[in-house]
C-alpha cells in the first residue's frame, strides 16, 4: 500500500493554479514538450501550439491564472475523459483522440501526468525517424 502512495506522489506532483503559479506551470510544460526532437512553437490563434514538422501536439492556453492543455491520446483517451479535469477537445479534434484538460485558478494541477499526456501525444504524431531518437519505454519525465 505505502508503494502505490509513493507512485501516486511520483506520477501526481501537483501545483495550485493562480496567475505566477499558472505561468510557471505553463512555463514547464512548455519547456518539456520544446524538449522534444524538432519541436517547435507557434501562436496561430494567439494560443501558444507546439508542434512537431508543423504537426501540432500540443495546445496550451495563453496567461492568465488558469491553466489549459489540449493534447492527442490515441491510447489513453478513453480513460482520461473520466478525470473530472477532462474533455475532449471542441472542433471536432474531440472525435480524433484530442483531451482537453482545464483547471481553475485554486484546482490542483497533475503536472507529471501532463508531461505523460505530452509524451503520448508527440509519439501519436512525430515521424517515425524521429520516434527513433527517442527512449522506447515512457515518457522522460524530469
Amino acid at each position: 500500500m505505502a508503494k502505490a502512495g509513493v507512485m501516486t506522489t511520483l506520477c501526481y506532483r501537483r501545483a495550485m493554479a493562480s496567475e505566477s503559479t499558472a505561468s510557471k506551470i505553463e512555463a514547464e510544460l512548455r519547456a518539456f514538450a520544446l524538449g522534444y526532437p524538432q519541436a517547435t512553437e507557434d501562436f496561430p490563434w494567439g494560443d501558444r501550439v507546439v508542434k512537431v514538422k508543423g504537426k501540432a501536439f500540443v495546445f496550451m492556453g495563453s496567461g492568465g491564472d488558469s491553466v489549459g492543455i489540449s493534447v492527442k491520446l490515441p491510447q489513453s483517451a478513453e480513460d482520461v475523459l473520466a478525470l473530472s479535469f477532462a474533455s475532449p477537445t471542441r472542433y471536432g479534434l474531440g472525435q480524433h483522440g484530442w483531451v482537453t484538460a482545464r483547471f481553475a485558478p485554486d484546482a490542483e494541477v497533475p503536472i507529471e501526468l501532463l508531461k505523460t499526456w505530452i509524451d503520448e501525444s508527440y509519439r501519436a504524431v512525430a515521424p517515425k525517424r524521429l520516434l527513433a531518437q527517442l527512449p522506447a519505454d515512457r515518457p522522460r519525465v524530469r
